[in-house]
């Protein structure tokens, strides 16, 4: 019989807190270097996340339209680290001095783990601010199952108003709010109101000129990644498709939906979409680990943690910092953290057999967004791309980035069978509720056997 990890007295226990970017590919790059030693059980890793899968976020803005399939996005964890541990449950207490985490499964008593090598990576969580109403009315786009909920609920807004003459009614189902104007913020709102657009081709009472798109911005530009220029060419844009682009104006209020804004603007909204920035999990704040006053696991240039010993870090939950930037620190953004974690893979190997540790070394490579479809805009190494140029180098760049030969496959026949078929534009609003007609006909049922008695009586 072959022998196992737990089988093997001493074998070092790597846990890997988190299986977004960082945590999966750290994975990965721990069972190409380490697979002789994974497959005699002389080391073992365990990965905890409360999702059994990886999210590919560039992605989410066009699974929200619908030009690419929710499943898709996201990549199975147990079937690409098939020598790692995938445990889908959620660490609620840490302790990197006595070499212990304890999990929460789906079901049961939470358990405890103990480990040798911590890899923290559980990502970032929205930043919300105490907004009235905000918690309540709006959503966010960080997560597959917030794709699949947007899409459904923006085209739900569309049948209410195809299905009323109420004008008040029609108004609010069809003024659509998104704050936040960098990446997520502006490719939300632009993937979104292109897919309202088609949507209404097949409407009667739902025109283009209905829909009230807006994109709300703190700040004085958009896109700052892109650079100033281009920011404001993407705001030209948006504003050339009917969206409202306001900057400089803060969300004030969104009590009941009604929504009220900095600038003296009040109005109600069937849809608010918060991008207004992310922070660290709250998963980091469990333990014992050093924090910065953002709240952010203090990071070296070597990916690891402050003061620790065997302890890594790094991606959106961590202050890394850019050695190409003085004083700086790399940004949270997919670009760093796949870059990050094959280097912190390579790190914790070489702290396993005893030897130097390398510093993280990257400079940034650009910036590309999508806004629509054959719409975009970029900067990669310098060079300015506008239009389709930059939509096709936006598809190839995360065509080619995407995980997995099987993602890259799929992803692509998506984007294929577009080219030839119309986008479809059908809410399935309903798959949130799956129980609702069951419900409905039990009720029903239930009142029939009661006429039936007082009929008989």
């Amino acid at each position: 019989m072959a022998r196992t990890a737990e089988d093997t007295p001493g074998a070092p226990h790597i846990l890997i807190v988190g299986g977004g970017y960082v945590g999966m590919y750290t994975a990965l790059r721990l069972q190409k270097k380490l697979r002789s030693e994974l497959k005699r059980g002389e080391v073992r890793v365990t990965i905890v996340d409360p999702n059994s899968y990886m999210t590919y976020q560039p992605f989410l803005p066009e699974a929200a339209a619908g030009n690419i399939s929710p499943r898709h996005v996201v990549v199975p964890l147990r079937r690409v680290l098939r020598r790692c541990t995938v445990r889908k449950a959620r660490v609620t207490e840490l302790s990197h001095d006595e070499g212990w985490a304890i999990v929460q499964p789906l079901a049961g008593p939470p358990e405890r783990i103990s480990y040798d090598y911590l890899v923290m990576a559980a990502g970032a969580v929205p930043r919300l601010l105490p907004i009235p109403g905000l918690a309540e009315n709006g959503i966010s786009l960080k997560t597959i199952g917030e794709a699949i909920h947007l899409r459904n609920h923006v085209l739900e807004q569309l049948e209410i108003a195809e299905s009323t003459d109420d004008a008040e009614l029609r108004r609010k189902a069809l003024t659509f709010v998104f704050v936040g104007g960098g990446f997520a913020g502006v490719e939300a709102v632009a993937e979104l109101e292109d897919m309202s657009r088609d949507a209404t081709k097949y409407m009667r009472k739902v025109t283009p000129q209905d829909l009230r798109f807006m994109l709300v911005e703190a700040s004085d530009r958009i896109l700052p990644e892109v650079g100033p220029d281009m920011g404001k060419w993407t705001a030209e844009q948006l504003r050339g498709r009917g969206i409202d682009v306001k900057m400089k104006t803060l969300l004030k209020s969104a009590v009941d939906g009604q929504i009220e804004l900095s600038d003296g603007s009040g109005f109600p909204a069937g849809t608010l979409v918060w991008n207004a920035g992310v922070k660290p999990s709250p998963v980091v704040r469990r333990g014992d680990l050093p924090l910065d006053e953002r709240g952010r696991v203090k990071g070296t240039e070597y990916l690891t943690i402050e003061g620790l010993v065997r302890a890594f870090t790094a991606g959106d939950n961590a202050a890394i910092p850019d050695l190409t930037q003085d004083g700086m620190f790399c940004p949270p953004n997919a670009q760093h953290a796949v870059r990050q974690a094959k280097l912190l893979g390579d790190n914790i190997v070489r702290s396993l057999r005893g030897k130097t540790l390398k510093p993280y070394v990257h400079g940034n490579l650009g910036a590309v967004a999508g806004l629509g479809l054959h719409k975009g805009v970029a900067n990669p190494m310098g060079f300015k791309l506008k239009g389709w140029p930059a939509w096709f180098f936006h598809r190839s760049y995360h065509g080619a980035m995407v995980p997995t030969f099987n993602r890259k496959l799929r992803v692509l026949a998506d984007w294929t069978l577009a080219l030839f078929l119309k986008r479809e534009t059908v809410s399935l609003a309903t798959v949130e509720q799956p129980r609702a007609d069951f419900e409905l006909a039990a009720l029903d049922d239930a009142r029939a056997k009661k006429a039936v008695k007082e009929n008989a009586a």
